[in-house]
């Protein structure tokens, strides 16, 4: 049997490997990005000498990958949260509106998806619930890779679209609204307590995305926390017990939110700061009618080529995310 303390040298043990891990990290990122501009300065001085069609093509597809690489790098140096390491949970849910706003959920549910294959993330869809018609009731999505969550808690709150309506035989303007809330995945070294008696917990049976079943048995779980009346639920996993602990970890996750999200209230109280809450306070609006923007009300980061936003490229709103939270925490 393990002697007291044990786990705990051992918790403190892996958070020292995951840092050091992470800051070698950063540094070989470093060292690849100034081997790339080196190779870039050499080929530039050569061009110069003796302009040739074939290097001039290799020397712009490389200044392009550092490009991309900078901006990589420069994120990640803004990553400094306790979790942005973490794994990230993203809940989507549609607004009133029925059909519309179910669609511009699922709409969301693919942007987060391609951006995510993007990054070479892992996606595992957690609980899916289908629209009526079309689209998504709600969805639970467990992205997995380094700075998952630090990236994408600049996604997180209430993402409006304005667009002709492929469901209104009028062809009408519409306004639909979702919620996105981001949470990083927990491990167990986080101490969220949860009394059993505070949980209840229904089993039924999981199914995949449009009806597809998934499995015949009642494996899917769904836990509702009593005191605070949070739900989670999971039915990704092919057992009863795997997707308990899957709605456990989600709760956990939900309970951390929570207590942050008390803290920033306490703080702003003290600060004579005015918090937004509700479907008023849009981080972000989707505009294809009548004319094409994505604009961030919180960076007033915007873009003209919506099509690429929901392809999934939504590394510029994160970079403007992180350096407007940077700026906020050392004001000049």
């Amino acid at each position: 049997m393990a002697e007291p303390g044990f786990w705990d040298d051992q918790a403190a043990a892996q958070k020292v490997i995951d840092e050091n891990n992470a800051l070698k990290g950063k540094f070989d990122a470093y060292q690849t990005l100034a081997n790339e501009v080196e190779d870039l300065a050499v080929a530039y001085e050569l061009l110069n000498e003796e302009p040739d069609a074939e290097m001039q093509a290799d020397f712009e597809r490389d200044f392009e990958q550092a490009q991309h690489d900078l901006q990589q790098y420069r994120l990640n140096l803004l990553l400094d949260g306790p979790y942005d390491r973490n794994n990230a949970i993203v809940e989507i849910h549609p607004g009133a509106g029925g059909t519309e706003s179910q669609d511009w959920g699922a709409m969301l549910l693919r942007m987060y998806t391609r951006w995510a294959a993007s990054h070479a993330f892992k996606v595992e869809t957690v609980d899916y619930q289908a629209g009526d018609e079309a689209g998504i009731k709600s969805v639970t999505l467990l992205i997995s890779g380094h700075n998952a969550y630090g990236y994408l808690r600049a996604e997180k709150g209430v993402h409006r679209l304005v667009r002709i309506s492929p469901f209104d035989a009028a062809g009408r303007r519409h306004t639909s609204f979702a919620s996105v809330d981001v949470m990083p995945e927990l491990d167990d070294n986080v101490d969220i307590d949860i009394r059993p008696d505070d949980m209840k917990v229904d089993v039924y049976r999981a199914s995949g995305a449009g009806g597809q079943h998934v499995n015949k048995t009642s494996s899917a779980v769904r836990i509702t926390h009593i005191p605070t009346g949070i739900v989670v639920a999971s039915q990704a996993q092919r057992s009863q017990l795997q997707n308990r602990q899957t709605a456990l970890n989600m709760l956990r996750a939900k309970l951390y939110e929570l207590e942050e999200a008390k803290k920033a209230k306490e703080r702003a109280a003290i600060q004579g700061e005015q918090l937004e809450i509700g479907w008023g306070s849009q981080i972000r609006s989707y505009v294809f009618h009548p004319y094409t923007m994505v604009k961030d009300h919180r960076t007033n980061y915007e873009t003209h080529d919506g099509q690429a936003v929901m392809d999934g490229d939504l590394d510029p709103f994160i970079d403007a995310y992180l350096q407007w939270k940077l700026a906020q925490r050392n004001p000049q």
